[in-house]
């Protein structure tokens, strides 16, 4: 697809080649050792990646795991669109002050 579509505009099919794309990219720039394009294709990722979830499955106020950083849980103020707005916290269950946004692909239940 071109790059002027949005990935809310995807089926998907669509969006699950775009990450399987995405991942080859990662792949590549990793073996390049081009570590900027490497995080910015693993971002685009998650964001397409987000896509293929359901954001009512994300509940204000609760506390979710953050797959990408062991230690840090993440307490979501409100969902808007794919993204979790909320503060990340510590092991310590000390909240960061900034409110941050992150894809909901990044969530995980805490078990």
């Amino acid at each position: 697809m071109a790059n002027n579509y949005r990935y809310s505009d995807y089926t998907i099919e669509q969006l699950r080649a775009e990450i399987g794309k995405l991942k080859e990219k990662a792949q590549k720039a990793e073996q390049l050792g081009n570590v900027s394009e490497v995080a910015v294709n693993e971002r685009k990722m998650q964001v397409a990646l987000a896509y293929t979830l359901n954001p009512e499955d994300f509940i204000a106020g609760e506390v979710y795991v953050l797959k990408n950083d062991p230690g840090y849980t993440f307490k979501i103020n409100y969902v808007n669109g794919v993204f979790a707005w909320g503060h990340r916290r510590n092991l310590l269950q000390e909240e960061f002050e900034a409110e941050e946004a992150i894809p909901i692909s990044l969530l995980e239940e805490v078990k």
